[in-house]
């Protein structure tokens, strides 16, 4: 991962909810609450909560009696997220999930929603969810498929790759959908000490408002605006213009519904 790619500041949080919550994330939220209702009257930690798009839909599903911890390490994001109604039965704490400053055997359940690519040492992050997992306590995160089989991102890339041939690689392509394979992810859950591993492609559709608002959301709500403005200082609108432009050939001006695919990750102490 390269340096920038975790860097989640200045306006780029409310970009990155507004924007792309429904066309990426609210989908995969949805998923992942699903497979946690049958929790009743314990404690559950997400760690990496971004805006918290999956904090609000377990604030929605699960019991008011299951307490519900939410981390990040990025604060501005925890700060948005925090500010977000509906979430007042949430405790809001930074946290870097290879460091988390919680005691062992202290939850039930820990999910992670599109933030496993972002740990520098993947492993020694599962040792922490290990830790602070309860005996048979379980480990539930999602992981975004290569980076062809989601159309919307996959054009926008292509979109800025036509504009500046000289970028090597775009930050979608090399941290989001660059930890896909169910054969790594499993060896580094199992060298953290899980033992049996479940993972499974899960297809489902996000969004599409506009090709403009998602190349908004993707090329300046994300790391790739450091990438744009590196490139080229005051070339912001024309490069979101350039992505626009591919994601509308590919997958519609919008509105409309546009194919997303993940691997979802589960495994338990």
């Amino acid at each position: 991962m390269a340096q920038g790619d975790a860097v989640f500041a200045g306006s780029i949080p409310q970009l990155y909810d507004q924007k792309l919550g429904n066309l990426l994330f609210a989908p995969y939220a949805g998923d992942l609450a699903a497979r946690l209702r049958s929790l009743a009257a314990e404690r559950l930690l997400e760690v990496a909560a971004g805006t918290g798009i999956v904090t609000r839909q377990l604030a929605i599903d699960l019991p008011q009696a299951v307490e519900i911890v939410a981390t990040d390490l990025n604060q501005p994001m925890l700060d948005y997220a925090a500010s977000q109604p509906g979430l007042a039965r949430v405790k809001w704490q930074p946290a870097d999930a290879q460091a988390l400053p919680f005691p062992s055997d202290s939850f039930d359940a820990l999910v992670c929603q599109f933030g496993a690519m972002f740990f520098p040492d993947r492993v020694k992050a599962y040792r922490e969810a290990r830790r602070v997992l309860k005996p048979g306590g379980r480990l539930l995160f999602n992981v975004w498929d290569r980076l062809e089989t989601s159309p919307v991102m996959a054009a926008a890339v292509e979109g800025l790759a036509r504009r500046y041939p000289q970028q090597k690689s775009w930050f979608l392509e090399r941290t989001p959908c660059g930890y896909h394979d169910p054969a790594v992810i499993s060896a580094d859950l199992k060298a953290a000490g899980f033992a049996a591993v479940r993972t499974s492609v899960v297809k489902l559709s996000g969004k599409l408002t506009t090709a403009l608002d998602a190349a908004v959301g993707l090329c300046q709500g994300t790391p790739m605006r450091a990438e744009i403005e590196a490139l080229d200082k005051d070339g912001m609108d024309a490069a979101t213009q350039a992505a626009a432009e591919v994601i509308a050939a590919r997958c519609g001006k919008g509105p409309t519904d546009t194919l997303l695919q993940a691997v979802i990750v589960e495994t338990s102490r």
